[in-house]
């Protein structure tokens, strides 16, 4: 019998084509867990008792999960649908601080259940998991879950349930069509001004075979829509009451279910569903309120007013034959008796297995769809293709075979591994698949052992096989100089995931989900495995948020210092998101996404890692710096003679001048949206689409230098527009046609040639000359090549040639030497620009927003000490140190402001905590964008804007006064200059009267917040003693 078994699961395992993948995303308690009890308890062959469901959370089997109850990581279990399909199910957090374990889950699944709280509707987390399908390109199903409390607790008529439910499908439909339209981020905007509004349907998103563009995503009567109460363990289609109302009139099933959803009703005359217009009745019910809401209505009535021996109780079973104990509907809990009426009326493992097996792709349908994202087609030179043509077609057979999802024997082995977790070395089978005993500790001295989370995507993986681990920056074609990027490794065990429980396997098959046993030195977060290195890796996954938690951590006692170490980095392992770094002051820094993830972090790291008593710091909260100007501000601080800021390096060879400008808000955010997109236009690379989720990146967009360069433009209008009212329209037209210039003359990008700061280069036309008379001495304007602008398309390189022989022209009479020197000094610029940026004057952070117009002039010099300068290239770090002084100097002078990030918070409490809800907003600086209340219920939501440097502490003081009534999401949403002046000191006649010798100005938050963090760094901090002497107190001594 068991030999049977192991045939029939190889079989399933051989056959792509009756395997699904699918996975579980939701905002946080919209119940996914409880679902997959239900799943698991019907189809998970004995895992969890039917009775245990929806109580257990057999998925959070973690301790912090359960005394938390939140899920905090992906996990996946193999199922047996009733028509023989394996399912790999994998439930997933809806946590925002746990957003990199959906997109483990994401990646290795090939379709999503997408659940909603048929109370609370569309939440700030539905977006993401709708965004997270979309990018992922995974085929959605919807599952409305907590129906029953539109009966118990809001008391709602079946027609106003209806009309509940229908006006959530749309919102949903709504936010996956603007997905597919690129007009995404103006929902959410429009969602953050007035939440109770969502955007029409009229522009709909295609589906998984982009059958039909005009239809909506999630339509009942397709059959990717269930109905449900997880709790109680029911759920339908309309199918299932088609086909019973069907069997009981004798009408064909299909013209009912037309019936079922949307303005559709029975004609009672004549039989036939009609719309509204065709039918006489005074007030018509909608089919599905008069066949599917009200026979729902009807049960719970019966059941939770007279019990299960009422004879209207008995009769409704009778009717619908249902086989129910008689013990069960003596029970004198009704909501006992209901559950168990209900789970055997609507089966909700059934409703939800069979969406699954019929509305979703299997892997072979699924990988043909997924491979441009999976596994883009590479751009390869002509001078690599013809260096190792066999490199190359090796490489596109590997693509052809994850394509079509290839399960031969001879087929290439590619998986992806997703994560790294870890499981306690006593919590493995201890006996393989024909009952060995199983060696696991091998030469590892930890208690925890690493396993891969990984999706085979074509071939035959098997335990005891050697493949290679290929990181996310291996190339094949280069061959010899990315060999740090490719290691050999042999697998010890397969394992198939049941939950907490693994089982061994001996093999596994294209289009299955597997852990991997034998990797954890090998691999750090995630990575591709293929049994030949002539294979390109798999994309880096995308992630909804980064790390903006920090703190610095350090052993209680410091001769732990080395268990520290290695516990920091085995948890860097072990958490997909966390990151940690060491400072150059030599702090341990651990960043995670938000507090919970940190303290989960904290936990795991002095408990199961390191094993030592911890120090933690206070969270080291990120800002930035920039200066003023937004608004008409811009527009008159760019009319304005603008001062220059000037260096000139030791030995006097090199002068730098440099003015500085505000960048538009809207230019500054697309260029941070547009990071990686940036990076790999820069160096003529196609997209990784790795980083932060932006699904405007998603597609195949044809030329992305060209979306680019018209977003950036774009965000230059769309500033003009808003103040446009403000300004003559001449001065805009001037404004926008200096700026189009400015883009034209792009050198650089930074920090990190990436960031939302612009290096301008001199415009030698408009300089007072190329060439320079300084002190005697002839001298020439360095000018810059406008690389970035030439990627981007803003300028042709033909034109940009032409500025070259132009200058080189003018500057004819200049040593030839000055201008070899000159061109040599070009990277220089570019660095120290990197290096300024990276740093601002106020406490260190990093620039934002703005663009620094350089203008270097090097001189003539033939001395002796010029020449051993050179020779020992310190010429060029001089360069370098003025180019950065200049920079910062320029910024100092222009009044430097602070950035903050901001959270966008949703918070819903009941009414009664209306006060202490608002009491904690406003003593942490939010600004409240709009509250709301929900229709039916005590409860209200209230949107707003949390700075991050507030939320430390926020959720806790939030459920203290509340009495855990209260509860809040924060998801990062953008930065935000902060108006106060963070040097300022009374100087001018006004400000002299108003607050004389300063006494009397208030609180500066823009100084406290830029001397915590130079107090923190190590930097000077300006403080005195005595603040203000005429204030100073002498207390009388009392003898």
């Amino acid at each position: 019998m068991a030999a049977a078994e192991r045939s029939d699961e190889a079989a399933v395992a051989e056959d792509p084509r009756r395997v699904r993948n699918t996975c579980i995303l939701a905002h946080v308690d919209h119940g996914k867990t409880t679902l997959a009890d239900h799943l698991v308890a019907s189809c998970g062959d004995g895992l969890l008792h039917p009775k245990l469901a929806g109580r257990l959370r057999f998925m959070d089997y973690l301790d912090e999960e359960q005394r938390r109850a939140i899920t905090m990581k992906s996990a996946a279990v193999a199922l047996r649908s009733r028509t023989g399909h394996r399912v790999s199910l994998i439930d997933s957090p809806g946590h925002i601080d746990f957003c990199s374990e959906v997109s483990s889950a994401a990646r290795l699944s090939d379709s999503a259940l997408i659940l909603v709280d048929a109370v609370e509707g569309v939440h700030i987390q539905t977006h993401a998991a709708l965004r997270q399908a979309f990018i992922e390109r995974l085929q959605p199903c919807l599952v409305l879950n907590k129906i029953d409390r539109l009966i118990t607790e809001l008391s709602l008529t079946p027609g106003e349930a209806y009309a509940r439910l229908h006006r959530i499908v749309s919102d949903v439909n709504s936010i996956y069509s603007a997905l597919r339209s690129h007009s995404y981020f103006s929902l959410l905007s429009a969602l953050e001004d007035n939440p109770s509004t969502s955007s029409s349907t009229d522009d709909l998103p295609e589906d998984f075979e982009d059958d039909d563009d005009n239809e909506d995503a999630f339509q009942p009567l397709k059959g990717n829509v269930v109905f449900a109460c997880a709790l109680d363990g029911w759920g339908f289609r309309p199918q299932q009451f088609a086909e019973l109302y069907a069997r009981k009139v004798g009408v064909n099933p299909s013209a009912f279910l037309r019936g079922l959803w949307g303005p559709r009703y029975l004609d009672k005359k004549t039989g036939k569903v009609v719309g509204k217009k065709a039918i006489k009745s005074a007030d018509p019910q909608p089919m599905f309120v008069e066949f599917v809401l009200s026979a729902l209505w009807k049960m719970y009535e019966l059941v939770l007013k007279d019990g299960g021996e009422s004879k209207g109780v008995k009769k409704l079973v009778e009717n619908f034959q249902l086989k129910i104990p008689e013990r069960e509907l003596k029970n004198k809990d009704p909501k006992a008796v209901l559950q168990s009426v209900m789970s055997r009326w609507l089966p909700l493992a059934d409703a939800v297995m069979d969406m699954v097996v019929e509305c979703t792709p299997d892997p072979v349908a699924a990988q043909r769809v997924r491979v441009e994202q999976l596994m883009p087609k590479r751009e390869v030179t002509p001078e690599d293709a013809a260096g190792c043509p066999e490199v190359v077609a090796e490489a596109e057979r590997v693509r052809r075979c994850v394509e079509a999802c290839d399960v031969s024997i001879d087929a290439p082995i590619v998986v992806y591994v997703s994560k790294m977790f870890t499981v306690p070395y006593k919590m493995l089978p201890l006996k393989g698949v024909n009952g060995e005993l199983l060696n696991h500790h091998g030469d590892s001295e930890s208690e925890e052992c690493f396993m891969a989370f990984a999706r085979v995507f074509s071939g035959i993986l098997r335990a005891g096989q050697k493949v290679f681990v290929l990181s996310p920056l291996y190339d094949p074609v280069k061959g010899e100089a990315v060999q740090k990027h490719v290691q050999e490794v042999e697998l010890q065990y397969l394992y198939e995931m049941l939950g907490q429980g693994l089982k061994p396997v001996a093999s596994v098959g294209a289009g299955n989900v597997v852990a991997i046993q034998g990797l954890g030195q090998h691999i750090l977060k995630s990575a591709t495995l293929s049994s030949t290195k002539n294979c390109w890796p798999i994309s880096s996954m995308m992630f909804q948020a980064s790390p903006m938690l920090k703190v610095a951590i350090e052993p209680s006692n410091p001769a732990d210092l080395g268990a520290l170490v290695k516990g920091l980095k085995l948890l860097n392992r072990a958490d997909p998101f966390v990151e940690y770094t060491v400072t150059q002051r030599g702090e341990h820094v651990l960043s995670a996404a938000g507090e919970i993830h940190l303290e989960r972090c904290i936990k795991d790291l002095g408990e199961r890692f390191a094993k030592v008593k911890l120090e933690v710091s206070d969270p080291l909260v990120s800002f930035k710096e920039t200066i003023e100007g937004e608004g008409v501000g811009l527009v008159e601080r760019l009319k304005a003679p603008q001062e220059f800021a000037e260096r000139t390096t030791p030995n006097g060879r090199c002068t730098v001048r440099v003015q500085v400008l505000r960048l538009p808000n809207a230019l500054t955010k697309v260029l941070e949206e547009s990071e990686q997109l940036l990076g790999q236009i820069i160096e003529g690379k196609t997209a990784k689409r790795d980083g932060v989720l932006d699904p405007r990146l998603s597609q195949d967009d044809g030329d992305s230098a060209a979306m680019l360069r018209q977003r950036m433009i774009d965000a230059i209008d769309s500033d003009l527009d808003a103040i446009s009212e403000k300004v003559d329209k001449e001065k805009l037209d001037r404004y926008r046609k200096t700026w189009l210039g400015y883009l034209q003359r792009i050198w650089s990008l930074g920090p990190w040639q990436v960031g939302p700061n612009l290096l301008i280069s001199p415009d030698a036309k408009s300089s007072d000359a190329v060439i320079t008379i300084q002190d005697g001495r002839q001298g020439i304007l360095v000018n810059g090549k406008s690389h970035v602008s030439e990627r981007l398309g803003f300028v042709k390189e033909s034109d940009a040639k032409d500025n070259s022989n132009l200058d080189n022209c003018e500057s004819a009479d200049a040593p030839e030497s000055l201008h070899l020197e000159s061109m040599a000094l070009r990277n220089s610029i570019v660095s120290g620009f990197q290096i300024a940026t990276n740093a601002g004057p106020l406490c260190d952070e990093p620039m934002w927003g703005l663009a620094f117009i350089v203008e270097p002039y090097i001189f003539v010099d033939s001395s002796d000490a010029a020449n051993h300068s050179v020779q020992y290239n310190i010429f060029s770090g001089q360069v370098i140190t003025a180019v950065k002084e200049a920079c910062r100097a320029a910024v100092f002078q222009n009044k430097p402001r602070l950035v903050e990030a901001l959270y966008f918070c949703e918070l819903t409490a009941p009414i009664e905590q209306s006060h202490p809800t608002f009491a904690v907003l406003s003593k942490r600086r939010a600004r409240i964008l709009n509250d709301e209340m929900h229709e039916g219920t005590s409860l209200f939501t209230v949107h707003a804007y949390l700075p991050v440097a507030e939320s430390v502490g926020f959720s806790n003081e939030l459920r203290s006064l509340t009495a855990g009534a209260a509860s809040a999401l924060l998801v990062l949403s953008h930065w935000e200059t902060i108006a106060e002046d963070p040097l300022f000191v009374p100087k001018t006649q006004d400000e002299l009267e108003e607050h004389g010798d300063g006494s009397s100005i208030g609180p500066n938050l823009a100084k406290k917040l830029m001397n915590s963090v130079r107090r923190r760094k190590g930097l000077h901090v300006e403080e005195k003693v005595v603040e203000h002497g005429t204030k100073q107190r002498t207390l009388a001594k009392k003898v």
